[in-house]
């Protein structure tokens, strides 16, 4: 089992002495579109900018109405938003600069950090309660942390450093190497996230562990094991809260309860049917006149709907798709198993995160309360995206012949940019 990290990642790869003409070779063919070296770079970084500057502007769009009664404002929530964007992008550019090592060196602390983090968050006194989730810690003023966003990092970066050492060392021999110390690891983040109230989250650390087995090549049981085992979990989380009963019946009998635990969803679907093909224009959605809950964060989608109409929702489905498409790209090219673990893993929170929260707003899945990420407001959650895409960005630069595109392409503007100040050379 010990190579199957690089066989199920670079499974489904093509004959690169194939014949191939016609506007499939220009995307695919040697030398293609979609085979240049730096192919995932662009796209991972493209995609990240663009969602990331859509979620500014609909973050405005969406806050301002609110904002403006309760603070006098319209620009309050869209001003943190742009302080945790200009904190989290430096990350990110660190983070797109740093070799692995300083990743797998970094894992083992995040990963204590985070456990403690949501620990704290669960104590009366130091752990803050927002809307009957246990999940936040509050350091006075507007500055909260919600330590499970992190904890989805470092969940990456430990599993995949631990099955990466296992696999060096020829342990994958069976399942039992596979999830010992893993599964008590993923176990403890997954228990104090339950205890905190908070199941989307638990349900994106269940993906990402779910993710690491299936890329290191786990047998087909066990994930009907681990399978069994999230639907205890889920239905015990459902349980011990009524309203999140309450949720799941509402979800099945949408029809009901229109003006109490279905209004935030009925809401939202008023709003998506309201913007038609194009929307009605940027800044002139009527959902935000406090008909719609948390606009501006779980359910902002709702807000592109409105105001940008079904292009506007199909654009950013495809800004996803394609940073999903990226991230196993990633996955598939790096020969470092600690590389195709780590990008399997973002890649799976990314796009889960994203499917959970879109499918709650247009009613195929129950709400979960998660953010959209890059687009909904918050830092605690912006934050550790950015790094994990920076990660990504790091790992593309390590696809075969990425270095020698990088060299090859010359210094980029903020080079030149110093340069020219004298501070740096060419």
């Amino acid at each position: 089992m010990g190579a199957r990290v690089s066989e199920r990642v670079t499974s489904g790869g093509h004959d690169d002495d194939e014949e191939r003409s016609g506007p499939r070779a220009w995307f695919s063919g040697p030398g293609g579109l979609l085979d240049r070296p730096l192919t995932s770079y662009y796209l991972v970084l493209g995609c990240s900018m663009l969602l990331l500057a859509l979620g500014m502007v609909m973050v405005l769009s969406a806050s301002s109405i609110h904002q403006y009664q309760y603070t006098g404002s319209a620009f309050t929530l869209f001003e943190k938003q742009a302080l945790w964007v200009a904190i989290g992008l430096p990350l990110m550019w660190l983070a797109a600069r740093m070799p692995p090592r300083v990743f797998r060196v970094l894992a083992y602390p995040l990963m204590l950090l985070s456990a403690l983090a949501l620990a704290v968050a669960l104590i009366p006194g130091l752990g803050q309660s927002v809307n009957g989730a246990q999940r936040w810690i509050s350091f006075g003023g507007p500055f909260q942390l919600q330590p499970s966003e992190p904890a989805k990092l470092a969940l990456i970066l430990w599993g995949a450093d631990l099955l990466a050492r296992k696999e060096k060392l020829r342990q994958l021999t069976e399942w039992r190497q596979l999830l010992i110390p893993l599964l008590p690891g993923a176990g403890v983040l997954v228990l104090l996230v339950m205890l905190g109230s908070d199941l989307g989250t638990t349900l994106v650390l269940l993906t990402i562990f779910l993710a690491l087995l299936w890329v290191v090549g786990a047998p087909g049981r066990l994930f009907v094991g681990m399978a069994g085992v999230t639907g205890v979990l889920v239905s015990i989380l459902i349980v011990v809260e009524p309203y999140r009963m309450q949720r799941l019946t509402g979800f099945l009998d949408q029809s009901g309860n229109q003006l109490d635990i279905n209004y935030q969803g009925i809401q939202g679907l008023y709003a998506i049917a309201s913007g038609g093909w194009f929307g009605t224009g940027l800044g002139e959605g009527r959902a935000k006149w406090n008909y719609l809950p948390h606009p501006e964060t779980d359910f902002i989608f709702a807000i592109i709907g409105e105001e940008l109409g079904l292009i506007g929702t199909l654009v950013v489905l495809g800004l996803f798709g394609l940073l999903a498409y990226a991230g196993l790209r990633i996955a598939r090219r790096v020969k470092d198993p600690f590389m195709q673990l780590a990008a399997a893993g973002a890649t799976a929170w990314l796009a889960v995160q994203a499917i959970v929260n879109i499918g709650a707003v247009i009613g195929v899945l129950p709400i979960t309360g998660i953010p959209l990420p890059l687009v909904s407001y918050g830092g605690s959650a912006l934050i550790p995206t950015l790094i994990v895409l920076g990660m990504l960005l790091s790992f593309a630069k390590r696809e075969p012949g990425a270095r020698q595109a990088l060299a090859a392409r010359g210094p980029g503007p903020a080079v030149l940019a110093l340069s020219w100040l004298g501070l740096a050379k060419r």
